[in-house]
C-alpha cells in the first residue's frame, strides 16, 4: 500500500507481460534517464542453425563520453516462473548477440532511423564525443569483447533469482523492479529506482529547491566505491578486519572497482579513509558483496559535507573516481 492525506494506492499486480511493457513505455523518460533511448524492437536475432530468440528491447545508453553501452531487455512477470525462464533466456540472449553482431546493429539502426528524435540524439552524441558517424557509434557498443549488457524489467524479484542473474553469467545482468498502484478512482501509480540512479545521480538543490541532472563522474571514470559507515561497524571492520560487507553494488560496476571509501556518518559527516581493493566476493548466501583490502586503509585529509549543499549525506553506496576524490575538499567536489 502507497498511503497519501488525500488517497491509498494498493498494488495493482500486472496481469499480461503486455501491460509491464505499456507501463514501461509510458514512464521510459523517468526509468531510463534522458541520455538513454529504449527502443522497443521484438525481432528474431541468431544466426540458422544456431540458437535463435526475440528480445523485448534494447536500450542504448550514451550516460558516458567515452563508453556507450547496449543493453539487451527482457521484460518479465514473477508469476510466469521467472527463474528457468528468464536465465534460459539471459544465456540465450549472449549466444545469440554473440553469433549475429552484425544483424543486431541493423535492427537498431532501422528502428533508430524510423525514430527521427532517437536517432538524432545518437548523431548528436556520435558528432559530440568523435565518433565518424552513427554506424561507428553501433559498432563500438555491439562489437568486440565485453560488450553484451542485459537489463531485466520484472514486477517482483526473489533473493535466489536475483542471485541467478547477477551471479551466474560472465556478463553485467542489471535489474530494475517496476510496480503499478491504483487507487479507489482508478488512478495508476508507478513505483521503481530509475535505472543506475546511483551512479550518475541528479543533483538536488536546497537553495533553489529543484532537481537538474547534473552529471556526476563520467561512469567510463568510475574506480571507487564510496560506502556509508557507523562509527561502530567502522572501526570493527573497516579498520580492524580489513574489509567492508554487505554491500550492493551493480553488476556492471564489479569490474570498475578498485577501491573504496568510507564515509563516517553524523557527526563526522566527511570521507575519512580509503583503501586498495584486492578481492570482491559474494556475501554469504546473499545478493551483497564484500570488499575485501590489499593493505590497511589509509587515513585522508576528511572530504566533508557541505550543510546546505548540493550533495547530501550519503545515505547509500555511491560511485566516483579515485582521480576526482585526490583533489575534493568537499562532497560537492567528490561526486
Amino acid at each position: 500500500m502507497l498511503w497519501t492525506p488525500n488517497k491509498i494506492y494498493e498494488n495493482e499486480p500486472f496481469e499480461l507481460e503486455d501491460d509491464l511493457e505499456s507501463a514501461i513505455l509510458e514512464v521510459q523518460t523517468d526509468l531510463f534517464g534522458e541520455e538513454r533511448i529504449y527502443l522497443d524492437i521484438k525481432k528474431k536475432i541468431g544466426l540458422k542453425g544456431k540458437t535463435k530468440n526475440i528480445p523485448d528491447g534494447y536500450l542504448i545508453d550514451l550516460s558516458s563520453k567515452k563508453e556507450p553501452k547496449l543493453y539487451v531487455v527482457e521484460n518479465e512477470l514473477v508469476k510466469h516462473e521467472p527463474l528457468k525462464h528468464i536465465a534460459v533466456q539471459v544465456l540465450e540472449f549472449s549466444l545469440s548477440f554473440e553469433t549475429s553482431p552484425q544483424k543486431i546493429k541493423a535492427l537498431i539502426k532501422d528502428a533508430l532511423i524510423k525514430d527521427k528524435e532517437a536517432f538524432g540524439e545518437c548523431v548528436d552524441y556520435a558528432n559530440e564525443n568523435d565518433f565518424e558517424n552513427v554506424d561507428f557509434l553501433l559498432e563500438k557498443m555491439i562489437y568486440g569483447d565485453g560488450k553484451f549488457n542485459v537489463l531485466v524489467i520484472i514486477d517482483e524479484i526473489s533473493d535466489e533469482l536475483e542471485s541467478v542473474l547477477i551471479r551466474q553469467f560472465r556478463f553485467p545482468v542489471e535489474i530494475i523492479i517496476l510496480q503499478r498502484y491504483v487507487n479507489s478512482d482508478g488512478e495508476r501509480i508507478y513505483q521503481f529506482e530509475p535505472f543506475l540512479a546511483d551512479v550518475s545521480m541528479p543533483v538536488v538543490s536546497y537553495k533553489k529547491e529543484t532537481t537538474t541532472n547534473t552529471k556526476t563522474v563520467d561512469p567510463s571514470e568510475i574506480d571507487t566505491i564510496v560506502v556509508p559507515a557507523r562509527e561502530d561497524g567502522f572501526e570493527e571492520t573497516f579498520i580492524g578486519e580489513n574489509c567492508w560487507y554487505a554491500i550492493r553494488i551493480h553488476p556492471s560496476m564489479i569490474p570498475k572497482i578498485k577501491y573504496i571509501a568510507a564515509y563516517q556518518v553524523a557527526p563526522i559527516s566527511a570521507i575519512t579513509y580509503i583503501a586498495t581493493v584486492k578481492l570482491i566476493e559474494q556475501w554469504k548466501d546473499s545478493n551483497k558483496y564484500i570488499l575485501r583490502f590489499t593493505e590497511p586503509a589509509k587515513k585522508i585529509e576528511p572530504i566533508k559535507l557541505v550543510a546546505k549543499g548540493d550533495v547530501r549525506a550519503l545515505q547509500n553506496s555511491r560511485y566516483t573516481s579515485m582521480e576526482r576524490l585526490n583533489k575534493a575538499k568537499t562532497l560537492e567536489e567528490a561526486f
